[in-house]
């Protein structure tokens, strides 16, 4: 029989000769493990001075804020792929940058199955960087979300609401969907309803209306107003009314506000009515109207 103290020796011995040809291979490493740590380095600073670098020359353009930032991530980029794969030739030897690139093919196809919505993110962000439309400040309005834009990265966008919420939008969504750049020009159309009563002569009521909206404040006199009767409502005959005015959310208001007021000042300058529904009762048959006799009060007549 095998003696046990001569077995636990072997394996003692065994494990220690393991030990020591691991430690033998990590001495062995540790110039590589040094110059690809160099390496990873001068990879960082390089991509360091490479954006700053890039940044100043876009900055001399008059390249979009997003466009810029594109530029300047995919020159990151690039460097840092650059410098990863000569740090993992230096630490694997037998690889070389063509079966690093084929392992990476391969490698793309299944990362991309697996992280496909964040995939579909960046190359939107790509495209949105890249179109003309939707600025870094522009007033936008998408699936529910309206507000200003105030960054675009490769992923996600965020627009600040009105009420100063942040809503971080995946870019994927604003590609796909239907997007309502309000601030695209510097200024837009805007149109209300008003109405007149029936009795009224629509011709003098028209020209009432439009020098009311010329004379209204944030209206721009250079564009044409328009005046038109539109519809025979229930109590009422209404125009049509648009003007043109600042394209952003304030100019918008601060010009209907206007517009209003001095509509409404200018049609009860003139006699004119502005009508509000009239409720007419009819019944079938007679209604009986009873009257009370008068209640006389004790010690006069």
């Amino acid at each position: 029989m095998d003696d046990p103290i001569d077995d636990s020796l072997n394996a003692i011995d065994i494990l220690i000769r393991q030990l020591l040809s691991m430690w033998e291979q990590a001495i062995s490493l540790l110039p590589s493990l040094v110059i690809a740590a160099i390496v990873i380095v001068i990879t960082w600073i390089i991509a360091r001075f490479a954006t700053r670098i890039a940044d100043k020359l876009t900055d001399k353009t008059n390249m979009r804020a997003s466009l810029q930032e594109l530029t300047e991530t995919m020159v990151r980029l690039a460097i840092w792929i650059v410098g990863l794969m000569a740090t993992l030739t230096i630490l694997l030897p037998g690889l070389t940058p063509a079966s690093l690139i084929a392992g990476l093919g391969f490698g793309a196809v299944a990362i991309g199955f697996a992280f496909q919505d964040i995939f579909e993110n960046f190359m939107a962000g790509i495209l949105i960087m890249i179109r003309e439309k939707m600025r870094i400040g522009d007033y936008i309005e998408c699936e529910g979300v309206e507000g200003i834009v105030e960054s675009i990265a490769l992923r996600e966008t965020h627009v600040r609401r009105n009420n100063m919420e942040l809503t971080i939008i995946p870019n994927s969504i604003l590609f796909k969907n239907p997007v309502k750049i309000l601030t695209d020009q510097e200024k837009r159309r805007h149109e209300i309803i008003a109405g007149v009563s029936y009795d009224s002569d629509l011709d003098v009521a028209r020209d009432v209306i439009r020098n009311a909206v010329q004379s209204a404040d944030q209206v721009d006199p250079d564009e044409r107003i328009d005046v038109f009767a539109c519809e025979f409502n229930s109590s009422s005959v209404d125009f049509k009314i648009r003007w043109w005015s600042g394209s952003k959310p304030r100019a918008m208001h601060e010009s209907r506000d206007s517009v209003i007021r001095s509509i409404k000042r200018a049609l009860e300058e003139a006699g004119i009515e502005i009508p509000f529904p009239y409720v007419t009762q009819t019944f079938k048959e007679p209604v009986p109207l009873a009257f009370k006799e008068p209640v006389s009060i004790a010690g006069k007549d």
